[in-house]
This record gives C-alpha cells, structure tokens and sequence, in this order.
C-alpha cells in the first residue's frame, strides 16, 4: 500500500501501464480523472475512488496540477475473496469502488479522508477490506498454479509447459484461466515481463545508468531489442525511448511530492 502526494505537475496525461497486479485507488482530495481507459469502450470519468482490472493496453490519467490518495496493488488471485468476484469481470476496466464494494467503498473514502495522516490512512483501509474478505477456495488449484508459474517466470515458460505442469491441456488452461484472470496465459506472460523490464529500466535510469536496451531484451527474455520494443509500443503506446522521457519527466516534474507505504 502506497500513500502518494504530488504537486506542481504540468498539465498533461500520465500513462497507466499494463502490470500484474489490479490497482486500487482512494484518493485524498481532488478525484481521479481518466482521460482514457485501457477499454476504448469505456468512457472518460473522474473517480473518488476506483479499482481497475488487468489490462494490455495503456489507461491516460489527467494531469491538472495536484494529485493525492492512497494506491494498493492487488493480485489477481484475491479478487474473489474482496470483490466477491473473478478478477475476469473488471478486465480491461476500471470500477468506480463503490459499484465494486458498496456501502463499505463510502466508508473507506470518508476515512481515507478525515485521516490526520498517512498511518492513520492505512490503517482506515486495511481494517475496511479486513471486513471483507471472503473465502477466496472457489479458485481452482491449477489456475493460482498457473498464474504463479507464468507470473514467477516473466513469461519464459511456455503456455504448453505450465499447462503440462498443471495437468491440463493448453486449451483448457487457456479457457479457465482467462475466466477467472482476464488475460489469456500467453497475455499475462506478456505482462509479467514487461513490469520486469519496465521496474529494471526505470530503477537503472534514476540512479544514473545508461538505457542498455538490448542488455535489458537479453536478461528479461526477449528475443531481442526489436522485440522489446515492439512488445513496449503495445503495451504503452510509446517506443522505450520516448516512454522513458516520459516517465522520467513525470517525476521531476512534480516539484513537491510527498509518499509513504505500509507492508501490512
């Protein structure tokens, strides 16, 4: 859980890249403005508070100077015990929480809110969804298998190789797996090398490294640079380059920015 505060920002969109996790977001003060969702379908909207899906296209989030709230990442395989649900049913989507959770999404942000503080902050979220949880047993074995073998590999391993390993064929893996996941096998490996790639770069770049692209196509198994860049316009809709002066950009724009986490 991450509590973040960022002013002075320029006018403009950030990008919400592709993960392997769904995001949950409360925020403090002013609502969160999505330009643009990873869904076409959907349309623009501000939100108090909302839970997104995993997605393969990136989400735009509006810029408009101060943004604050609360953000949790949250597997997949817990979708079920928090919103009662697969994480299936938001793929590619993002929720307003209180369409999600109900009555217990209102109470969340009225804490988030009145909290003093980050700590007091954390603790008025994790005692609402504390509340929640429900059995998360109606996950079938072999697909929590499957996502920690594609997901714990970055997408080596081959589809027919983890569904061999979990005693299925690669077509009925593919069919329950997208059913309680939102991506197809093949998707999720896709997206679980990409946050290896994109958290490397960024981590390398910030403590002033050089961008060594095909060094990073190499380590993280892409065939090669071409690949990696062709994987990166996908998800993110920009080349690395032009991504990363983003990204970078994004952060020192924001001329105060103040954060706190929890592990709990």
């Amino acid at each position: 859980m991450t509590g973040y505060r960022q002013e002075g920002l320029p006018r403009g969109v950030h990008r919400g890249v592709p993960s392997p996790h769904l995001t949950l977001v409360v925020t403090v003060d002013e609502p969160l403005r999505m330009a643009a969702h990873a869904d076409p379908r959907q349309p623009p909207g501000s939100f108090d508070a909302l839970v997104g899906g995993l997605h393969t296209r990136p989400a735009l989030i509006a810029q408009e100077g101060r943004q604050s709230g609360v953000q949790l990442a949250l597997t997949p395989l817990g979708a079920r015990a928090l919103l009662g649900a697969p994480a299936a049913v938001i793929a590619s989507w993002d929720l307003d929480l209180t369409d999600a959770l109900g009555a217990p999404a209102v109470e969340l942000i009225e804490r988030v809110r009145a909290a003093p503080d980050w700590p007091d902050r954390f603790r008025g979220v994790e005692e609402v969804l504390l509340r929640l949880v429900r059995d998360r047993a109606a996950i079938a074995p072999e697909v929590a298998e499957a996502w920690r073998l594609t997901t714990r590999s970055y997408g080596r391993l081959r589809v027919d190789e983890v569904a061999r390993r979990v005693g299925w064929s690669s077509r009925h893996l593919g069919e329950r797996f997208r059913a309680e996941i939102g991506l197809t096998p093949k998707e999720a490996g896709r997206v679980a090398r990409f946050h290896r790639a994109r958290g490397l770069l960024l981590r390398r770049v910030g403590a002033g490294g050089s961008a060594d692209l095909a060094a990073l196509a190499a380590f993280c198994g892409y065939a090669d640079q071409a690949h990696l860049s062709r994987e990166w316009r996908a998800l993110t809709g920009l080349p690395p380059s032009r991504y990363l002066a983003a990204e970078i950009g994004f952060v020192q724009d924001s001329r105060t920015v103040a954060a706190a986490s929890s592990t709990a």
